[in-house]
């Protein structure tokens, strides 16, 4: 009996101090308009082994858990190249997209994988788009995987717009 309670302590110990070893980041200002953009950023790092991810659509931040910080950076990663950006709460951990904006004057930008599920992500890119100088307009909608920007604009500009919105994408 001592020796099975024994075991009982040990393994609990164990288990509490490999659960100490998890790193955590939060990744705040992500866009998180309705539940379809929470299931999606969950999803999007639902192939990570070992992660979990926690969105919150009233708080704005999906909350990334794994054993270690390579892990987590490659939740973190799923969730970048899914269309959602973010502030990471975390140093180690870098909330980056590469988005093959070169910084030129452009009159048409066709732009691939940003996160658009429902009617509010569309509201939510048109707005960001209207922030930027000699955007005249764009073809975002609902579930589409790509769209084009015409005007007269500056192409970096329209990924920083999309990625304060907490969305980002690339260039097509």
């Amino acid at each position: 009996m001592k020796n099975i309670f024994t075991s009982l302590v040990i393994g609990v110990a164990l288990t509490l101090s490999a659960r100490a070893a998890d790193v955590s980041v939060k990744i705040s200002d992500v866009h998180m308009c309705c539940d379809s953009c929470v299931k999606g950023a969950e999803k999007a790092v639902a192939e990570i082994k070992g992660v979990t991810a926690v969105a919150s659509k009233e708080d704005k931040t999906v909350i990334l858990t794994g054993p270690d910080k390579a892990v987590v950076q490659k939740a973190a990663d799923a969730l970048v190249a899914a269309g959602y950006f973010g502030k990471s709460s975390e140093a180690g951990i870098k909330i980056a997209a590469t988005t093959g904006a070169k910084g030129h004057k452009v009159e048409s930008l066709k732009v691939k994988d940003v996160h658009l599920c429902c009617a509010k992500c569309v509201k939510a890119v048109n707005a960001a788009l209207e922030t930027v100088p000699g955007v005249k307009a764009n073809t975002a909608a609902k579930g589409v995987k790509a769209f084009e920007i015409t005007g007269d604009f500056n192409d970096k500009e329209v990924f920083t717009a999309l990625q304060k919105a907490g969305l980002t994408g690339s260039v097509e």
